[in-house]
């Protein structure tokens, strides 16, 4: 019951003060509602699956640096594959050091082939848009999956 609660709750505080779900992202610069960021850090902890990867994706589209911890603790401890993809997606999207060196760990370490998989895809996609304005990039910048 008390996951219901707050699940309900969650739902009903983001859609009344939040115009995130309505569809519509803040602008580049616009201040984001810290209640919205508590809120989207507790569905990051919920054993609900699709408010867990939800919640992911949004903090990675807001690019919500004080997620980059919970988000490398999904992508490390948790049992779910979706949930590992959807973090290290989401820790690719934030972009800072911290959180591209997670996901390039998720390479070597994750024990999922998948998951390992798309994780070597977004940190080579974080490498070729770093590089893009160069005019070579050397083969060996790029990483192999196991």
């Amino acid at each position: 019951m008390n996951r219901l609660y707050y699940l309900l709750f969650i739902t009903i505080f983001l859609n009344l003060h939040n115009p995130i779900l309505g569809g519509d992202l803040p602008k580049p610069g616009q201040k984001i509602d810290e209640n919205a960021i508590l809120s989207l850090l507790e569905g990051l902890r919920s054993e609900n699956l699709g408010l867990k990867t939800s919640c992911a994706y949004m903090l990675g589209e807001l690019k919500v640096s004080e997620a980059i911890i919970p988000l490398m603790k999904v992508l490390r401890d948790d049992e779910n594959e979706q949930a590992r993809i959807s973090s290290a997606l989401a820790l690719y999207k934030i972009g800072t050091p911290l959180s591209i060196n997670a996901v390039k760990q998720a390479i070597k370490f994750d024990e999922s082939e998948r998951v390992s998989k798309l994780a070597a895809n977004f940190y080579n996609n974080y490498l070729r848009n770093k590089f893009s304005n160069e005019d070579k990039i050397t083969d060996t910048t790029y990483v192999t999956v196991k």
